[in-house]
């Protein structure tokens, strides 16, 4: 993949309104990561198998050093009431939507109570609604994905309290 073609598919990902996609293939791991608030855009290239020495042209402001060392910074507190949260992940790439039509209310709502089993969305993938069901049993602590947006296979969407 040279250097236009990585250009290309950022001004793709940037128009396309994603906020983070991952690439990967036998040489190289891309991940194109867009900040809602600013047009920046972080390009993150990882050689997967040891190669010659490559000159990579700068493509954002940010460096990939800065993007790591902002996003590694987590309150201890925060991380530890995370770690008894279960994350609900996409199994498809699609359109992911809270609600089964515009005049119905929501599958589900933070602090909800869910049983194994119960709908929480649908993903539209190639003009089919697919219910996402819930493989746990909890209370939906957050909502990780806007309504209407795409979303990536292993995405995660909501974070369950199991307790």
């Amino acid at each position: 993949m040279d250097i236009k073609e990585i250009q290309n598919l950022i001004k793709f990902v940037a128009k396309s309104g994603a906020s983070e996609v991952k690439l990967e293939m036998d040489d190289i791991k891309i991940t194109i990561k867009t900040g809602s608030d600013s047009e920046t855009t972080a390009i993150h290239y990882t050689p997967v198998a040891p190669q010659m020495p490559q000159a990579v042209a700068p493509i954002s402001q940010e460096t990939p050093a800065q993007k790591t060392e902002t996003a590694s910074v987590v309150p201890a507190q925060e991380a530890d009431e995370n770690s008894k949260l279960i994350t609900i992940k996409s199994p498809i790439i699609g359109t992911f939507y809270r609600k089964p039509s515009p005049d119905k209310p929501l599958f589900v709502e933070v602090g909800q109570t869910i049983a194994e089993g119960d709908v929480l969305c649908v993903i539209e993938a190639m003009k089919l609604f697919n219910e996402i069901e819930s493989e746990v049993s909890g209370k939906i602590v957050k909502v990780l994905v806007d309504d209407s947006s795409p979303v990536e296979f292993d995405q995660p969407l909501f974070l369950v309290d199991p307790s």
